[in-house]
């Protein structure tokens, strides 16, 4: 009986590791792990500041400065 409330348990934890990794929400947490590691004392951004700097990473900051602005 208990074979039966595992698997359904395990194969709903593992569906919600794949979400969160497919959709970036673990980043944060892998982010701060690695500074940590890293340098214990070194400052960690929040959650904000470090979506913040993701975004701006991802699709170049400033929207007025048009959408190539790294390129060429």
């Amino acid at each position: 009986m208990s074979r039966l409330i595992a698997a359904p348990r395990r194969a709903a934890a593992w569906l919600r590791w794949y979400v969160t990794e497919l959709t970036g929400e673990n980043a944060y947490e892998r982010h701060v792990e690695r500074l940590r590691r890293a340098d214990p004392a070194a400052p960690v951004p929040s959650r904000r500041e470090f979506e913040r700097q993701r975004v701006d990473r991802r699709y170049g900051g400033d929207p007025r400065e048009g959408p190539h602005r790294g390129c060429c």
